[in-house]
């Protein structure tokens, strides 16, 4: 550590007269320290769990572990009953046969948990490519600000989550739809979103109802995946954002479970502020412009 100079004030002395008593100005001091420590970091280290890591890099390996040790004690079993000279007909009377029972219903149980953990295995979640066309679609009249603001929120959503399609629905109005969609079937162009249908669907009405975020994790085992059919068809995951009681914004992800708590409660702070940015400018004209 570094220490700063300490003032010292002399006090003059008149001719004639003896010296005061010295008294040490009660000054405040000033230590100055360094912030670099010298030698490095010298606290406790996280530590590693070897076992663990053995484990995770060895999978098939122990999954398969209960099925070896279960076969090599039928043969041990077996091989014991060879040599000990005892029948080879299983005497209930006899502690050696009831102790080979034993150890047999436990090597086989060792080898049928073997198999259960062979043929279990969690499923590996990948993002998966949106099938579906790249659109950007704003309502037309919207302030330079607003639209800036809508683009800031899909720049961000779509760089820090698995979100890959975002519509956004205020006052009955398609406000914006950017991201993937779902290509329409006559034209090839992208599915556009029927905002007074989809307020009125049992998804939307749900949100509105509660005021609260739904999250749609698998979004393939939910009957009401129909509701949305402007987001493309392998969409994964699906957050509703309700915004206020006069609009909703739909989140796509391409992760099963890809919206961790965090994003969600992110997403929740990111819709209230959309939604104040919404409730400054009432919107009449319905008609949209795509980009």
């Amino acid at each position: 550590m570094e220490a700063g100079r300490i003032l010292h004030i002399g006090i003059p002395c008149t001719p004639g007269r003896p010296p005061p008593p010295h008294r040490v100005p009660n000054f405040p001091r000033f230590i100055w320290a360094s912030s670099v420590q010298r030698g490095g970091y010298k606290g406790p280290k996280p530590g590693r769990d070897w076992i663990a890591d053995w484990v995770s890099k060895n999978d098939d390996t122990v999954r398969s572990l209960p099925i070896y040790v279960g076969g090599a004690s039928l043969l041990a079993v077996l091989f014991n009953r060879a040599v000990s000279g005892i029948a080879p007909v299983a005497d209930a009377s006899s502690s050696q046969s009831r102790s080979d029972l034993l150890t047999l219903g436990l090597a086989v149980t060792n080898v049928l948990a073997g198999l259960v953990w062979l043929s279990i295995r969690p499923k590996s979640i990948i993002p998966v490519e949106p099938q579906g066309v790249e659109c950007q679609v704003i309502y037309s009249h919207l302030p330079e600000s607003v639209v800036s603001e809508m683009l800031w929120a899909w720049e961000s959503l779509s760089t820090v989550t698995c979100c890959r399609s975002l519509v956004i629905v205020y006052d009955s109005q398609c406000i914006v739809q950017i991201g993937v969609a779902a290509k329409s079937m006559n034209d090839g162009e992208p599915f556009s979103v029927d905002a007074a249908k989809l307020m009125q669907g049992s998804l939307c009405q749900g949100v509105l109802k509660s005021g609260a975020q739904s999250y749609l994790a698998n979004l393939s085992l939910y009957p009401g995946r129909s509701e949305l059919p402007f987001l493309p068809s392998n969409t994964q995951a699906v957050i509703l954002q309700p915004l206020g009681d006069r609009g909703i914004a739909i989140l796509g992800g391409d992760t099963i479970r890809g919206f961790t708590t965090s994003d969600q409660a992110w997403i929740t702070y990111i819709g209230e502020k959309l939604d104040a940015t919404l409730a400054k400018y009432t919107s009449n004209i319905p008609s949209v412009v795509q980009e």
